[in-house]
């Protein structure tokens, strides 16, 4: 729906509402740019740049509905919270604002999604959009490529380990230690040689069924959040080609490539 098309009659509700997402539009913005010209990393600092950019878009939308109803948008403010948020990231460094940049962002990313000015423009991908690329940004080091991500592009981090050597070494030792247990009590108890050994095989199996099905469970709930993930992806791809290829873009600056590289002229 566009600027000037009101399904409705505005209400006072409409006003305040407009004006909230106007204050977030202007407020983001700001910290993105003070991010930017803080940011000694030019992949990233033009990363925040092209974020404040597309809020600073999205408060001219605001602003233009404003002026629909014949409401008057003001001069753009930030808060006192965006203006605190910008000088400790001018002061301290980016890093320092960033994870509650990224937890804001991941808050506030569907609250286009039941606003009906919003229907058929691109800023409900949009927000969800940066509510990913924030959260990257958030989990890597400070030049923006996670440690995890480095080692797996080492070659010589490709052993065997991670959760499958965890997983090994947590069910082992609570075998040994359960079963231990088990064989102790039988024996405190006085019972035969034969009993003791049967309890023990017994709890040995019980212990190492009980382990098996609990670790499938939960592999089988990491691959269909996974499965639900590339689902999620692959139908924004569809529907928003252009702004999920401008996220991807977004990704692999902060983890340090240049943007003429990620086109092609390089």
């Amino acid at each position: 729906m566009s600027a000037d098309q009101p399904s409705l009659a505005p209400s006072a509700a409409d006003e305040a509402r407009f004006r909230a997402n106007l204050q977030g539009e202007i407020d983001s913005a700001a910290v993105y740019r003070a991010m930017a010209s803080a940011e000694k990393s030019a992949q990233l600092s033009s990363v925040y740049d092209r974020l404040a950019e597309v809020e600073e878009r999205h408060l001219g939308f605001w602003e233009e509905r404003l002026r629909s109803i014949g409401a008057d948008p003001e001069p753009r403010r930030p808060s006192w919270r965006a203006q605190t948020m910008a000088f400790l990231a001018r002061r301290f460094g980016p890093r320092l604002v960033l994870p509650t940049v990224a937890t804001f962002e991941q808050v506030d990313q569907g609250d286009y999604d039941d606003q009906p000015e919003t229907a058929g423009t691109s800023m409900r991908d949009q927000e969800r959009s940066h509510a990913r690329v924030l959260r990257f940004v958030a989990g890597g080091s400070p030049q923006g490529l996670a440690g995890e991500t480095l080692a797996r592009l080492e070659g010589r981090h490709r052993a065997p380990g991670g959760n499958a050597l965890r997983a090994a070494v947590l069910g082992a030792n609570d075998g040994l230690t359960s079963n231990l247990a088990l064989v102790m009590g039988v024996a405190g108890a006085q019972f035969k040689s034969t009993v003791i050994l049967i309890a023990g095989l017994t709890g040995l199996l019980a212990g190492a069924f009980s382990m098996a099905i609990g670790e499938w469970v939960s592999v089988q709930s990491a691959r269909e959040l996974s499965q639900r993930q590339v689902h999620t992806e692959a139908a924004e791809i569809r529907s928003v080609p252009d702004e999920e290829e401008e996220e991807l873009a977004l990704i692999y600056e902060a983890k340090g490539l240049r943007e003429n590289y990620l086109s092609g002229s390089e």
